[in-house]
């Protein structure tokens, strides 16, 4: 007992050893789980399948929608376009007026493009069965197609609107609303509250939905190169007709826009310009009544509302001449109408440069588009006993 006893007391105690903690490696974070029942790898797939899904439909955009028909048959659509408008704004805004289709379509197109940066602001004459690209084209105004436009001598800014419109260049009311620009008639350095008797008639390649300022620039430009051509021809004409009455560019215009209207075959033209000079030169021509009906007939077409214009259709009756409220009305007003009447062709303006030497005073038509010219009120209204009599 003894023995056992001192080997207990020699025994070391044993120490308890403790585990050192240690950190966890670190996990990357873990994804969501895919639904419940649906493999990750179908879930990678659907996404790529749908992200292809939208190049294609993408490519197909670009590739097919932008040559595709409008919408309608090919009626005109005036449009107004609005400067900084937006993408959707622009497509909500053609959709409402029949030129677009489907304004989401036409919203990511226009995006593809670049945006709406280069849209013109302003007045544009478009048509509901325009592409998108070229509706983007009109819009933008570029690479429009050509247009050949003719316009009769003696044609007003009026009749010359409505070809305008008719040929899809501009809108009726856009181009008679530059003709009277006052901003664009001092940039063309025109005296005057219209642009009527400077535009030009000839035939012209215009571009479609044109800018109207544009186009009466190209047919000013035109003017202002046949006048230079003609003043050279007619420099003595010219000279003596400043000399003797002042005159000036606006003043022959608006004659040669008055022998336009009242002279059909060429050789009676200076034969016309010498009547109506002849009443304003010579002193015992009193008053100074040039008596010219397509001047009255002109400001009724400007001011239906005088009192003579109400009933105006066209044709130069009583009520029209004698009323003194319309100022282009030659029988109530002496001298020159204040601007021109139409606008003259060359042979016109021609004659108003170097009228006739006469001493005519008066004309009357005779039939056959020529006139019987006399000297004396006597033999005018000899003359238009004549004309009444050979009347069937």
């Amino acid at each position: 007992m003894k023995l056992a006893e001192a080997k207990i007391r020699k025994a070391k105690p044993v120490r308890a050893r403790t585990a050192k903690a240690r950190t966890p490696p670190s996990e990357p974070p873990r994804r969501p789980p895919p639904p419940e029942g649906a493999p990750a790898g179908l879930v990678k797939w659907t996404l790529g399948v749908i992200g292809l899904g939208a190049l294609l439909m993408l490519g197909a955009l670009l590739a097919f929608y932008p040559n595709a028909d409008g919408p309608g048959q090919g009626a005109l659509v005036e449009f107004d376009a609005v400067a900084g408008t937006s993408a959707d704004d622009l497509a909500e805004a053609l959709a409402a007026r029949g030129a677009v289709g489907n304004k989401l379509l036409f919203a990511l197109y226009l995006r593809a493009r670049g945006g709406t940066s280069a849209v013109i602001a302003g007045h544009h004459l478009l048509s509901d069965a325009l592409s998108p690209r070229e509706l983007i084209s009109r819009l933008e105004r570029h690479g429009q197609s050509k247009v050949r436009v003719t316009f009769p001598e003696g044609w007003t800014r009026f009749d010359m609107a409505k070809r305008l419109e008719t040929a899809r260049v501009c809108t009726l009311r856009a181009f008679l609303d530059a003709s009277t620009d006052a901003a664009l008639l001092r940039e063309l350095a025109i005296e005057g509250a219209s642009a009527d008797g400077y535009l030009f008639p000839a035939t012209y390649e215009l571009e479609a939905d044109a800018d109207a300022r544009d186009v009466i620039r190209v047919m000013v430009r035109e003017f202002e190169r046949r006048y230079a051509q003609l003043q050279d021809k007619h420099a003595s004409g010219m000279k003596d007709l400043g000399d003797s009455l002042g005159w000036g560019r606006k003043q022959i215009v608006t004659l040669a826009s008055m022998i336009e209207k009242e002279a059909v075959v060429d050789d009676e033209r200076p034969v016309v310009a010498s009547v109506f000079v002849n009443r304003l030169r010579d002193p015992g021509f009193s008053p100074k009544l040039l008596q010219c009906d397509p001047t009255a007939g002109y400001g009724c077409t400007l001011d239906p509302s005088t009192p003579g214009c109400r009933s105006y259709s066209g044709k130069i009756t009583h009520e029209v001449v004698a009323d003194e409220q319309n100022v282009y009305n030659t029988y109530k007003h002496t001298g020159l109408p204040p601007g021109p009447i139409a606008n003259p062709g060359e042979k016109s303006l021609g004659a108003a440069m170097s009228p006739a030497l006469t001493r005519y005073f008066y004309f009357v038509a005779k039939g056959g588009g020529r006139h019987a010219f006399s000297e004396s009120y006597t033999g005018h209204t000899s003359a238009v006993q004549s004309g009444r009599d050979a009347a069937p």
